[in-house]
Protein backbone atom coordinates (compact mmCIF):
# COMPACT_ATOMS: atom_id res chain seq x y z
CA UNK A 1 0.00 0.00 0.00
CA UNK A 2 1.18 3.53 -0.80
CA UNK A 3 2.32 5.18 2.41
CA UNK A 4 2.14 8.96 3.02
CA UNK A 5 4.03 10.54 5.92
CA UNK A 6 3.24 13.82 7.67
CA UNK A 7 6.52 14.85 9.32
CA UNK A 8 6.37 17.99 11.41
CA UNK A 9 8.29 19.22 14.42
CA UNK A 10 5.40 21.67 14.97
CA UNK A 11 2.06 19.81 15.13
CA UNK A 12 -0.60 20.46 12.53
CA UNK A 13 -3.95 21.52 13.95
CA UNK A 14 -6.00 18.34 14.65
CA UNK A 15 -8.58 19.45 12.08
CA UNK A 16 -5.80 19.69 9.49
CA UNK A 17 -4.61 16.14 10.20
CA UNK A 18 -8.20 14.91 9.93
CA UNK A 19 -8.59 16.69 6.58
CA UNK A 20 -5.34 15.24 5.24
CA UNK A 21 -6.35 11.79 6.45
CA UNK A 22 -9.67 12.06 4.60
CA UNK A 23 -7.88 12.82 1.32
CA UNK A 24 -5.10 10.24 1.75
CA UNK A 25 -7.20 7.36 3.01
CA UNK A 26 -9.95 8.23 0.53
CA UNK A 27 -7.41 7.52 -2.21
CA UNK A 28 -6.67 4.13 -0.66
CA UNK A 29 -3.34 5.13 0.87
CA UNK A 30 -2.01 4.76 4.41
CA UNK A 31 -1.27 7.89 6.48
CA UNK A 32 1.64 7.92 8.94
CA UNK A 33 2.10 10.78 11.41
CA UNK A 34 5.38 11.93 12.99
CA UNK A 35 4.81 14.99 15.19
CA UNK A 36 6.91 17.00 17.64
CA UNK A 37 10.01 14.87 17.14
CA UNK A 38 13.28 16.20 18.56
CA UNK A 39 15.80 13.70 17.22
CA UNK A 40 16.68 13.55 13.53
CA UNK A 41 17.02 9.78 13.92
CA UNK A 42 13.25 9.62 14.40
CA UNK A 43 12.71 11.36 11.08
CA UNK A 44 15.23 9.13 9.29
CA UNK A 45 13.47 6.03 10.63
CA UNK A 46 10.02 7.36 9.68
CA UNK A 47 10.93 8.06 6.04
CA UNK A 48 12.51 4.67 5.40
CA UNK A 49 9.51 3.07 3.69
CA UNK A 50 7.21 5.94 2.68
CA UNK A 51 6.19 6.82 -0.87
CA UNK A 52 5.28 10.45 -0.17
CA UNK A 53 5.67 13.00 2.57
CA UNK A 54 4.32 16.35 3.68
CA UNK A 55 6.57 18.65 5.68
CA UNK A 56 6.39 22.19 7.04
CA UNK A 57 9.56 23.87 8.29
CA UNK A 58 11.30 20.52 8.77
CA UNK A 59 14.64 20.04 7.01
CA UNK A 60 14.41 17.59 4.12
CA UNK A 61 18.17 17.32 3.74
CA UNK A 62 20.11 15.05 1.40
CA UNK A 63 20.44 12.58 4.28
CA UNK A 64 16.66 12.48 4.70
CA UNK A 65 15.99 12.15 0.97
CA UNK A 66 18.52 9.33 0.61
CA UNK A 67 17.08 7.51 3.63
CA UNK A 68 13.64 7.51 2.00
CA UNK A 69 14.26 4.64 -0.42
CA UNK A 70 10.70 4.54 -1.81
CA UNK A 71 10.06 8.29 -1.88
CA UNK A 72 8.38 9.58 -5.03
CA UNK A 73 7.06 13.00 -4.01
CA UNK A 74 7.60 15.48 -1.18
CA UNK A 75 5.37 18.48 -0.57
CA UNK A 76 6.22 21.47 1.58
CA UNK A 77 2.96 22.73 3.13
CA UNK A 78 3.66 26.38 2.45
CA UNK A 79 5.15 28.66 -0.16
CA UNK A 80 8.85 28.61 0.71
CA UNK A 81 10.82 25.46 -0.05
CA UNK A 82 14.41 26.31 0.86
CA UNK A 83 14.21 23.60 3.55
CA UNK A 84 14.16 20.91 0.84
CA UNK A 85 17.40 19.77 -0.84
CA UNK A 86 16.14 20.11 -4.41
CA UNK A 87 19.33 18.79 -5.96
CA UNK A 88 19.11 15.60 -3.91
CA UNK A 89 15.45 15.22 -4.91
CA UNK A 90 16.29 15.54 -8.59
CA UNK A 91 19.16 13.07 -8.33
CA UNK A 92 16.90 10.53 -6.61
CA UNK A 93 13.99 11.08 -9.01
CA UNK A 94 11.80 12.65 -6.33
CA UNK A 95 9.31 15.37 -7.27
CA UNK A 96 9.38 18.30 -4.83
CA UNK A 97 6.36 20.62 -4.58
CA UNK A 98 5.10 23.54 -2.53
CA UNK A 99 1.57 24.81 -1.84
CA UNK A 100 1.68 28.50 -2.81
CA UNK A 101 -1.05 30.78 -1.54
CA UNK A 102 -2.47 28.51 1.14
CA UNK A 103 -0.80 30.29 4.08
CA UNK A 104 -0.79 33.78 2.60
CA UNK A 105 -3.57 35.40 4.60
CA UNK A 106 -2.24 34.00 7.88
CA UNK A 107 1.20 35.51 7.22
CA UNK A 108 -0.29 38.86 6.19
CA UNK A 109 -2.41 39.08 9.33
CA UNK A 110 0.67 38.38 11.46
CA UNK A 111 2.47 41.27 9.74
CA UNK A 112 -0.16 43.66 11.06
CA UNK A 113 -0.39 42.00 14.44
CA UNK A 114 3.32 42.62 14.96
CA UNK A 115 3.16 46.13 13.49
CA UNK A 116 0.39 47.23 15.83
CA UNK A 117 2.11 45.54 18.79
CA UNK A 118 5.27 47.53 18.10
CA UNK A 119 3.44 50.77 17.32
CA UNK A 120 1.70 50.56 20.72
CA UNK A 121 4.97 49.86 22.56
CA UNK A 122 4.10 46.25 23.32
CA UNK A 123 0.88 47.40 25.03
CA UNK A 124 2.89 48.61 28.03
CA UNK A 125 0.52 51.51 28.77
CA UNK A 126 2.62 54.28 27.24
CA UNK A 127 1.54 56.40 24.26
CA UNK A 128 2.36 54.85 20.92
CA UNK A 129 1.75 55.82 17.31
CA UNK A 130 -0.89 55.00 14.71
CA UNK A 131 -0.23 53.26 11.39
CA UNK A 132 -3.00 55.14 9.56
CA UNK A 133 -1.55 57.59 7.04
CA UNK A 134 1.87 55.92 7.13
CA UNK A 135 3.54 54.53 4.02
CA UNK A 136 4.10 50.80 3.77
CA UNK A 137 6.36 49.20 1.19
CA UNK A 138 5.82 45.62 0.07
CA UNK A 139 9.12 44.02 -0.98
CA UNK A 140 7.97 41.23 -3.33
CA UNK A 141 4.35 41.30 -4.45
CA UNK A 142 3.41 37.62 -4.40
CA UNK A 143 0.47 35.99 -2.67
CA UNK A 144 1.40 37.28 0.78
CA UNK A 145 2.31 40.71 -0.54
CA UNK A 146 -1.11 41.11 -2.12
CA UNK A 147 -2.86 40.30 1.14
CA UNK A 148 -0.57 42.72 3.00
CA UNK A 149 -1.55 45.45 0.54
CA UNK A 150 -5.23 44.67 0.94
CA UNK A 151 -5.06 44.84 4.74
CA UNK A 152 -2.88 47.97 4.67
CA UNK A 153 -5.48 49.84 2.66
CA UNK A 154 -8.05 48.89 5.29
CA UNK A 155 -5.78 50.50 7.89
CA UNK A 156 -5.70 53.69 5.81
CA UNK A 157 -2.03 53.34 4.85
CA UNK A 158 -0.39 54.43 1.59
CA UNK A 159 0.76 51.24 -0.13
CA UNK A 160 3.85 50.89 -2.33
CA UNK A 161 5.44 47.81 -3.86
CA UNK A 162 8.56 46.66 -5.65
CA UNK A 163 8.69 43.39 -7.55
CA UNK A 164 10.50 43.16 -10.90
CA UNK A 165 8.80 39.82 -11.59
CA UNK A 166 5.22 41.13 -11.42
CA UNK A 167 3.81 43.38 -14.14
CA UNK A 168 3.36 47.00 -13.10
CA UNK A 169 -0.21 46.95 -14.41
CA UNK A 170 -1.06 43.98 -12.18
CA UNK A 171 0.13 45.76 -9.04
CA UNK A 172 -1.48 49.08 -9.96
CA UNK A 173 -4.80 47.32 -10.61
CA UNK A 174 -4.85 46.57 -6.86
CA UNK A 175 -4.54 50.25 -6.03
CA UNK A 176 -0.88 49.93 -5.06
CA UNK A 177 1.82 52.39 -6.17
CA UNK A 178 4.77 50.82 -7.98
CA UNK A 179 8.33 52.05 -7.41
CA UNK A 180 11.18 51.50 -9.86
CA UNK A 181 13.85 50.21 -7.50
CA UNK A 182 14.32 48.56 -4.15
CA UNK A 183 16.21 51.66 -3.00
CA UNK A 184 13.21 53.84 -3.80
CA UNK A 185 10.93 51.52 -1.84
CA UNK A 186 13.03 51.74 1.31
CA UNK A 187 13.67 55.48 1.09
CA UNK A 188 9.94 56.18 0.61
CA UNK A 189 8.27 54.01 3.22
CA UNK A 190 7.88 54.17 7.01
CA UNK A 191 7.29 50.42 7.09
CA UNK A 192 8.69 47.78 4.76
CA UNK A 193 7.15 44.29 4.77
CA UNK A 194 9.64 41.75 3.46
CA UNK A 195 8.51 38.75 1.38
CA UNK A 196 11.50 37.78 -0.77
CA UNK A 197 12.72 34.15 -0.88
CA UNK A 198 16.13 33.12 0.43
CA UNK A 199 18.42 32.29 -2.49
CA UNK A 200 21.93 33.10 -3.65
CA UNK A 201 20.87 36.53 -4.90
CA UNK A 202 18.86 37.57 -1.86
CA UNK A 203 20.83 36.21 1.10
CA UNK A 204 22.26 39.10 3.17
CA UNK A 205 20.81 41.56 0.65
CA UNK A 206 18.88 43.53 3.29
CA UNK A 207 21.90 45.38 4.60
CA UNK A 208 22.99 48.56 6.37
CA UNK A 209 23.05 50.74 3.25
CA UNK A 210 19.54 49.72 2.19
CA UNK A 211 17.95 49.96 5.63
CA UNK A 212 19.63 53.28 6.34
CA UNK A 213 17.61 54.78 3.48
CA UNK A 214 14.40 54.40 5.47
CA UNK A 215 12.82 57.58 6.91
CA UNK A 216 13.08 58.43 10.60
CA UNK A 217 11.11 55.93 12.66
CA UNK A 218 11.48 53.26 9.96
CA UNK A 219 10.35 49.71 10.74
CA UNK A 220 11.35 46.54 8.90
CA UNK A 221 8.88 43.65 9.17
CA UNK A 222 10.34 40.29 8.18
CA UNK A 223 8.04 37.31 7.67
CA UNK A 224 10.28 35.92 4.93
CA UNK A 225 13.56 34.26 5.96
CA UNK A 226 16.27 35.29 8.41
CA UNK A 227 18.94 34.50 5.82
CA UNK A 228 18.02 37.53 3.70
CA UNK A 229 19.07 39.86 6.54
CA UNK A 230 22.69 40.97 6.84
CA UNK A 231 22.71 40.69 10.63
CA UNK A 232 26.00 42.56 11.09
CA UNK A 233 24.53 45.42 9.08
CA UNK A 234 21.31 45.25 11.11
CA UNK A 235 23.20 45.59 14.39
CA UNK A 236 25.28 48.43 12.96
CA UNK A 237 22.15 50.26 11.86
CA UNK A 238 20.30 49.81 15.15
CA UNK A 239 23.37 51.12 16.96
CA UNK A 240 23.58 54.14 14.68
CA UNK A 241 19.85 54.91 14.50
CA UNK A 242 17.90 54.88 17.73
CA UNK A 243 14.71 55.47 15.73
CA UNK A 244 14.85 52.23 13.72
CA UNK A 245 12.97 49.05 14.69
CA UNK A 246 13.00 45.46 13.46
CA UNK A 247 10.21 42.91 13.94
CA UNK A 248 10.19 39.35 12.66
CA UNK A 249 8.41 36.03 12.98
CA UNK A 250 11.73 34.23 13.22
CA UNK A 251 14.59 34.87 15.60
CA UNK A 252 17.85 36.06 14.02
CA UNK A 253 21.08 34.26 14.86
CA UNK A 254 22.18 37.38 16.74
CA UNK A 255 19.12 37.44 19.01
CA UNK A 256 21.09 37.22 22.27
CA UNK A 257 23.23 40.15 21.21
CA UNK A 258 20.38 42.47 20.34
CA UNK A 259 17.35 41.32 22.37
CA UNK A 260 18.25 43.26 25.52
CA UNK A 261 20.35 45.93 23.83
CA UNK A 262 17.52 47.20 21.66
CA UNK A 263 14.50 46.68 23.90
CA UNK A 264 11.40 48.33 22.52
CA UNK A 265 12.84 48.39 19.00
CA UNK A 266 13.23 44.68 18.39
CA UNK A 267 10.67 41.86 18.57
CA UNK A 268 10.53 38.31 17.28
CA UNK A 269 8.10 35.44 17.82
CA UNK A 270 9.31 32.30 19.66
CA UNK A 271 8.94 30.20 16.49
CA UNK A 272 8.24 30.99 12.86
CA UNK A 273 4.52 31.62 13.19
CA UNK A 274 3.37 33.12 9.91
CA UNK A 275 1.38 30.03 8.96
CA UNK A 276 0.36 29.08 12.49
CA UNK A 277 -3.41 29.30 12.18
CA UNK A 278 -5.95 26.50 12.03
CA UNK A 279 -7.17 27.75 8.67
CA UNK A 280 -3.69 27.88 7.13
CA UNK A 281 -2.88 24.41 8.49
CA UNK A 282 -6.02 22.99 6.95
CA UNK A 283 -5.63 24.79 3.61
CA UNK A 284 -1.97 23.86 3.15
CA UNK A 285 -2.47 20.32 4.42
CA UNK A 286 -5.38 19.58 2.11
CA UNK A 287 -3.53 21.13 -0.84
CA UNK A 288 -0.45 19.03 -0.11
CA UNK A 289 -2.46 15.82 0.22
CA UNK A 290 -4.35 16.46 -3.02
CA UNK A 291 -1.11 17.22 -4.86
CA UNK A 292 0.38 13.92 -3.69
CA UNK A 293 -2.69 11.95 -4.77
CA UNK A 294 -2.87 13.72 -8.13
CA UNK A 295 0.81 13.11 -8.78
CA UNK A 296 0.80 9.42 -7.86
CA UNK A 297 -2.45 8.67 -9.70
CA UNK A 298 -2.23 11.05 -12.66
CA UNK A 299 1.35 12.26 -12.90
CA UNK A 300 0.21 15.84 -12.20
CA UNK A 301 3.34 17.93 -11.47
CA UNK A 302 1.63 21.28 -10.89
CA UNK A 303 3.64 23.29 -8.32
CA UNK A 304 6.77 21.19 -8.89
CA UNK A 305 9.80 23.24 -7.75
CA UNK A 306 12.73 21.03 -8.78
CA UNK A 307 13.85 20.15 -12.29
Amino acid sequence: MTKVLIATDKPFAPAAVDSIRTVVEGAGYELVLLESYTDKADLLAAVADVDAMIIRSDKATREVIEAAKNLKVIVRAGAGYDNIDLEACTEKGVVAMNTPGQNSNAVAELVFGMMVFLARNGFNGSAGVEVRGKKIGIHAYGNVGRYVGEIAKGFGMEVYAFDPFVAKETIEADGVKVVDSVEELYSTCNYVSLHIPANEKTKNSINFDLLNKMPKGGVLVNTARKEVIDEEGLIQLMDARKDFAYISDIAPDCKEEIEDKFQGRFFFTPKKMGAQTAEANINAGIAGANQIVNYIKNGDETFRVNK
